[in-house]
């Protein structure tokens, strides 16, 4: 099959929106983050909502795509190997080495952490338990804070492998056929009515935490859309459909957004539950459309091989987890002098950007050691190197972590 070069396109816009969107969370008003800035915006509130609902759904959709074309035929156990190698050895090393400057920052600027960030450092790794509320995850002592994408996508991936027998049975391939061969209406309503369920009955016992073991609302929105991703990537039923109703799907998606905006604008601290089944509906039906929508116009505008997309490509990884540290330090260093909303916001963006850049190209692709430190291909992996072996590149460093954390505590 032929390279698509729309899904590589989008997985590069996506996860550009994503490092906009944690830029945006320091001048958005009454939402908390890491640190803020003193230039915040009750404006911002509705553009970063209509992002907010679809964006992290996007990203595992595209991951379910791309774990469809990974998966070779009779290569499961080598499959799963891969990406643990390529997803747990940057969430330990990430975990470890990147992350940290954002609970510091956090802590230092809630008044709880004492300033000196090598001596939180020795602290830090110790698994301590930090006073509460010092940062995100102070409970636990580490803190993945954005990688949590990672150890998420890792556990639907071991769940997608185990799941296999069934897809591939006959039964499973009638429901994947089924699903892939919606059409028309059917198309536009019935993938959202699993995530319309989920907000009923799962939200309300399991908010968002950021605990995979206790996140089964969230765990149940992303593991479905991750296997419609799965399901959709090699139908071109599917992407045929998905172009012809590109310009529906994005008509619905807006007014659906709006209607959702409306109905929940200057909302009292006690609505009738009809009221809120109203909200939550128009909500998943807009993030349903919205990524509809997306898929369409990615396949009508972004199939072609565009010059920048093999770079772009390999940046996204390691510019994942490096933008959202850089954001906060820089951030942190921006905030105090009061430089202005405009100035400060696009030295923020100027400075993750060129952060990301230089430590990419200049050193984390040079690299070899580096290379899967962030998630990119070794000179290892050239060679056949037995699953288990490439397995244990990333399982190995990430249990001992685990166990590490679990005995300090």
């Amino acid at each position: 099959m032929n390279r698509r070069y729309d899904i590589d396109a989008l997985r590069v816009i996506a996860f550009a929106f994503l490092i906009l969107y944690h830029v945006g969370m320091l001048y958005v008003a009454d939402w908390g983050w890491h640190i803020k800035s003193s230039y915040t915006s009750e404006g911002l509130q509705l553009p970063m909502l209509f992002m907010n609902r679809w964006r992290m759904d996007l990203i595992f959709l595209i991951s379910g795509m791309a774990a469809a074309f990974l998966l070779k035929p009779g290569q499961a156990g080598r499959f799963l190997a891969a990406r643990s190698a390529r997803l747990l050895l940057p969430l330990t090393f990430g975990i470890l080495v990147v992350v940290p400057i954002q609970p510091y920052v956090q802590g230092v600027s809630n008044g709880l952490v004492e300033p000196g960030f090598f001596g939180f450092l020795a602290e830090y790794y110790t698994a301590r338990r930090w006073p509460e509320n010092a940062f995100d995850g102070w409970q636990h002592g580490f803190t993945w804070n954005h990688l949590w994408y990672l150890a998420y996508l890792w556990v639907y991936t071991v769940a997608l492998a185990a799941l296999l027998p069934l897809l591939r049975s006959r039964l499973g391939q009638r429901l994947r056929a089924g699903f892939a061969g919606l059409r028309g209406a059917a198309l536009l309503i019935l993938p959202a009515l699993p995530l319309l369920l989920y907000s009923l009955v799962l939200q309300p016992r399991f908010p968002d935490v950021g605990d995979f073991i206790h996140d089964w609302y969230r765990n149940a929105v992303y593991f479905t859309v991750f296997l419609y991703g799965f399901v959709i990537a090699r139908d071109a039923g599917f992407w045929a459909e998905a172009l012809r109703l590109r310009r529906v799907a994005l008509g619905f998606a807006l007014g659906l957004f709006a209607a959702y905006a409306f109905a929940r604008h200057g909302l009292p601290e006690t609505i009738p539950y009809w009221y809120e089944v109203l909200i939550v509906t128009l909500r998943n039906a807009y993030v349903w459309t919205m990524l509809l929508a997306i898929l369409g116009w990615a396949h009508a505008l972004l199939n072609r091989p565009f010059a920048w997309l093999p770079k772009a490509n390999e940046a996204v990884y390691p510019w994942y987890m490096l933008h959202q540290s850089l954001i906060v330090l820089i951030a942190w260093w921006l905030v105090p002098l009061k430089l202005g909303a405009a100035l400060e916001c696009t030295l923020v963006v100027l400075g993750t950007v060129a952060g990301c850049h230089l430590l990419h190209t200049h050193l984390i692709r040079r690299v070899n050691w580096l290379r899967p430190l962030f998630g990119l291909k070794s000179a290892v992996e050239t060679r056949e190197v037995p699953a288990l072996r490439l397995a244990a590149y990333g399982v190995v460093p990430f249990a001992a972590l685990v166990v590490f954390i679990v005995w300090q505590s």
